[in-house]
């Protein structure tokens, strides 16, 4: 599955016909067949494959489109999901030496203080999956959730976490998650992007545009941000004092000359800026249609408590229901905000974390309630988390402040999935009885990402890019498959 290598191959075959008297004949039929139609890109007259043309998955698919709803930061899962009562038993106690010995933490050093949740915690839904009170409206939901409390990963700081997370390495020039995914099986509509990025609070994400960019492939195949306010997609508008027709007509000239270059040179790129440049004129019509939420009911409006023309997490989890119904392979969703180490009255694990969950708990339960009575959740996959966890013991910074927070910590944290092939009302793994270490089932980040490739039927190991003389794959030379949160 090499895009270079099928353009050598088209060369070659094309490099024949292109050389006999049929070659000649075909490029006869090809004039008189010409047409003035509103778009050639995919008729029988051109010569490049279309990068983004769906593409059948090469094993049994549970998913066909994924919403990877990112907590940037981190959030507090010892708060939220992993109830320890041993913690909250010896909280202001010394952290014990076997704890620290050999570890670094971002912003803590000397001995801290351990510190156990103030959250109350009770079993939800039949399955008695732990949550805290911070999230009332997913108990709704808890027996769709799997929570996998057994997370670990190489980084502990934010920037290289995210990388790891979305491109399986801690530096930047991988391609990411989304692009790895539409290289692999394509758009199923072809008027919107196959991997759309909505970003909320403001703020990117911490790799950056490497968080969502197409690394060393075609860059057809990079994230797409689109906007809930203002125009949703930034440079598409035609330009001043150029109407539909005349920038189909420009439109045409440049694929007629982008099209021999391909020919000549069958560079993947050529082919990337033809199929860039007849997606961004059919987006001029699709794009404000499936990003306008008025055309929404006011109970689902309310439900997931968005509102036209903000700029929201609730806005983003009712567009991302919106863009995967309209046919988006892969939803990405930033919201910043997440990272609480105490410094302030917004990152105490109390009202601070009540606060922020508010923005987050109501339209996330709302969209998995939403794709269910759509008939859209058995076949979307959700995962939800941040790029690593927190510390059981009090920030070093803030310890003796008056607010709660915590450090990152890579060694142990919980994510949860739900929707295609996931088996709900579950817990996955196990934290030692202090949330130090994995105790059960151990899930790496290359795990997690095997599983979403096998998810929709892509075998991680296959997925490969030949790139200076190498072929990579999102999952490094590493990754398993986590078989038991599978239904």
């Amino acid at each position: 599955m090499n895009l270079r290598d099928e353009q050598i191959q088209h060369i070659t075959r094309r490099h024949f016909f292109k050389e006999s008297q049929a070659g000649i004949g075909a490029m006869a039929l090809a004039s008189l067949l010409a047409n003035d139609s509103p778009s050639r890109a995919n008729d029988l007259t051109s010569n490049v494959v279309d990068p983004l043309a769906p593409k059948k998955p090469p094993m049994v698919a549970k998913a066909k489109r994924v919403i990877y709803l990112h907590l940037t930061g981190s959030p507090p899962h010892l708060d939220l999901f992993d109830y320890k009562p041993e913690l909250v038993k010896r909280n202001g106690q010394d952290c014990p030496d076997a704890f620290l010995k050999g570890k670094r933490f971002a912003f803590t050093s000397g001995v801290p203080k351990l510190l156990g949740t103030p959250r109350k915690f009770e079993k939800r839904g039949k399955g008695g999956v732990w949550m805290s009170d911070a999230v009332p409206n997913l108990h709704t939901v808890a027996d769709d959730i799997c929570t996998i409390r057994s997370m670990y990963t190489d980084q502990f700081n934010h920037a290289p976490a995210e990388l790891l997370l979305y491109t399986g390495s801690p530096r930047s020039g991988r391609p990411s998650m989304g692009s790895w995914i539409t290289y692999g099986l394509g758009s199923e509509n072809q008027n919107l992007p196959g991997f759309v990025v909505l970003i909320s609070s403001g703020v990117q994400p911490n790799g950056g545009l490497n968080s969502y960019g197409s690394g060393f492939l075609p860059s057809v195949y990079q994230g797409v941000q689109c906007r809930s306010k203002g125009d949703p997609v930034l440079y598409a508008s035609d330009p001043a004092g150029m109407d539909r027709s005349m920038r189909r007509m420009s439109l045409d000239a440049m694929r007629d000359l982008n099209e021999m270059q391909a020919r000549d040179l069958g560079h993947p790129e050529t082919a990337t800026r033809i199929a860039q440049y007849e997606l961004a004129f059919r987006m001029q019509t699709a794009v404000p249609e499936v990003m306008d939420i008025t055309r929404e009911s006011k109970n689902t409006l309310e439900s997931y408590g968005a509102q036209p023309g903000a700029s929201s997490f609730a806005n983003n989890c009712l567009l991302a229901r919106r863009l995967v119904e309209g046919g988006v392979r892969y939803v990405q969703l930033f919201d910043w905000g997440w990272d609480f180490h105490g410094t302030g009255a917004g990152e105490d694990i109390r009202d601070g974390l009540t606060k922020k969950c508010a923005t987050m708990d109501k339209p996330i339960a709302a969209l998995i309630k939403d794709l269910k009575a759509r008939g859209l959740f058995d076949e979307t996959l959700i995962i939800c988390g941040g790029e690593f966890g927190r510390t059981p013991f009090r920030e070093g910074r803030t310890a003796a402040g008056n607010l709660l927070g915590r450090d990152h910590f890579p060694d142990c944290y919980t994510m949860w999935l739900a929707g295609a092939g996931i088996k709900g009302g579950m817990m996955h793994g196990e934290s030692d009885e202090l949330g130090f270490s994995v105790a059960r089932d151990p899930v790496h980040i290359h795990d997690l990402q095997a599983t979403i490739l096998h998810l929709l039927g892509i075998d991680h190991k296959k997925l490969t890019y030949r790139f200076q003389g190498r072929d990579y794959r999102l999952t490094d030379v590493h990754g398993n498959v986590i078989k038991e949160v599978l239904a």
